[in-house]
This record gives structure tokens, sequence and C-alpha cells, in this order.
């Protein structure tokens, strides 16, 4: 018979997993070895965005060209509830933020990084905004006031303690909890190789695992899957970089054994576009709400 999956033992190994990942890359960076990044631990440190805040921001704002369920959904509840609040967890540089506060009568935006705070005070004083506060911090343990909605988007990853992290939320929301996770495809390059060398297609904490810790917690949420969601491929400047990216995300350090299989996995899939290698996209976004 089968056995079940403890998803979140799963979610635990694989956010110590990430968490070592962009901790080298952060160091091979410094050491002038650059990297295509995406959304990063929650929980990383400030140094980190120092020099790349604003990279990041533009990153989100070219993802966010597309017409996106997620940020209609967010809209629309607001407006629903006309006086609410909204808590914004690892709120980055402000996007959820920004976007949330013309419907809301306050929002709080809670980040550890200064350097993404500046671009959102800079929004914020480019856009005359009133009603958003920027709070210093991380998610579980900065204590917060109770808000109407409590949203989460791609800041929960670094944080090994899911449950802790959504029983936080429960706690602080008075009328919803929303979280948005990646979806990673099941035909991904990252599942493919995450199958080959963990015996499973998860390479990183995503929403799959996320949904059934819920369910697992007694929590039955609404998800809205983006039909056309998928985030652009990452990049390397040649084969070898996309090759120790690979690697370095599946934590195999010097390890050999499975080389041969992930060579020839990327030589199959990887795109060559002048003087970069362009990895597929391997994601899309998928919220998940519940009432409190």
């Amino acid at each position: 018979m089968e056995k079940l999956t403890h998803w979140q033992t799963l979610w635990e190994q694989l956010s110590a997993i990430q968490s070592q990942a962009f901790a080298r890359k952060k160091s091979n960076q410094t050491n002038g070895q650059e990297g295509q990044e995406e959304d990063q631990p929650e929980n990383q440190s400030e140094d980190f965005w120092k020099h790349k805040a604003r990279q990041f921001d533009k990153m989100v704002e070219d993802r966010w060209s597309k017409p996106d369920f997620s940020r209609d959904f967010i809209i629309q509840k607001l407006r629903k509830n006309p006086g609410s609040t909204l808590l914004d967890i690892g709120a980055g540089t402000g996007k959820w933020s920004v976007l949330a506060s013309p419907q809301a009568a306050k929002v709080t935006a809670l980040e550890p990084s200064l350097a993404m705070q500046q671009v959102l005070r800079e929004k914020i004083q480019a856009e005359k905004i009133t009603n958003i506060d920027i709070v210093t911090g991380t998610w579980p343990k900065e204590p917060m006031a109770p808000h109407d909605y409590v949203l989460a988007s791609h800041s929960m990853y670094g944080v090994k303690e899911f449950e802790t992290f959504v029983n936080k939320m429960i706690a602080t929301a008075t009328k919803g909890c929303i979280m948005v996770l990646r979806a990673p495809f099941a035909d991904a390059i990252m599942a493919k190789a995450a199958t080959r060398v963990f015996g499973q297609p998860y390479d990183s904490p995503n929403f799959q695992i996320a949904y059934n810790i819920l369910l697992a917690m007694d929590i039955y949420p609404d998800v809205i899957m983006e039909a056309d969601g998928s985030w652009p491929g990452w990049e390397n400047d040649n084969f070898e970089a996309a090759l120790a990216e690979l690697k370095n995300r599946l934590d195999l350090g010097k390890e050999t054994q499975h080389d041969l299989f992930l060579t020839s996995l990327l030589k199959e899939n990887l795109i060559y576009e002048k003087d970069r290698v362009v990895w597929p996209a391997g994601n899309r976004s998928a919220l998940v709400y519940w009432e409190v």
C-alpha cells in the first residue's frame, strides 16, 4: 500500500535546501559570479537586496504586465468590504501594498529589507499615498495588531515552520487569509531533476505542498490558478552556469553521480538566445484564500 507523504516535513526539508542554495548563490555573487534569482526566502538578510531591490521590482513589474486573476480577486475582495485593513507579509518593494491601498482603509507593509522599503517609500511619495504603514520585521516573529485581511505573496518559502506561519496569519486576520504561491509544472526541468535526485518532483516549497498541509490543518481554501500566469524562464550566461545553477538548487555540491542525467536534461530543454541560455517557463502562480 502506498504510504502518505508527510507534507510539513517535506516543506521543512525543501525550505532548508532552498535557503542553503540562496546563501551559496549570494556568496558566489559577492565573489563576482552572477546568477539568475527569483523569489528569495523572506528571512534572507537585508544585505542581499542592497543592490538588487530595484532589479527585483523590475522583475515583478514585468511579471505583472499580464492580466492577473489574483490581483483582481484582492481588489474585488477589498471593494466588497469597504473600510478593511490589509497586512502585507514580506511586502518587498510594495507591489501588493500599493495595489491594495486605494481600496483599503489602511495597509501595513511588513518587510525586513531596508533596501526594499526604500523603493516602496519612493512609490508612496510619488503617488502621494497616505494609508500605507511600513514595519521592519519578519513573519511570524513580528507581533502585529489584528487586520481584516492578511496577505502573504511568495514570502513563506524561507520559513520552515509553515504551520506556525499559517497559524499566526489566522490569529491576526479577522476576515480572511490570502496566500500566493508558485505552482511548478509537472514537466518542468526542475520537476524532472528533483524526481531523479530526491525521488519526488519538488525542488523547493510550493503551492502543491502548502495546499496539502492546509488540508491536514483542517483548512479547505478556495484556489485561483492563473490561466496565463507562467513566470519567465531563468537565464544563465552559458551551459556550464546553468548546470551549476541546477546542481546548487538540488544541493548536490560536488556530487557527480547525477551529472550525466542532468547534463542531458539541460541539453534537451535549454533555449539558446544570443549569448545567453534560457530555461523554459516552469511555474505559474496560485492564489489560496480562506475565511477565518
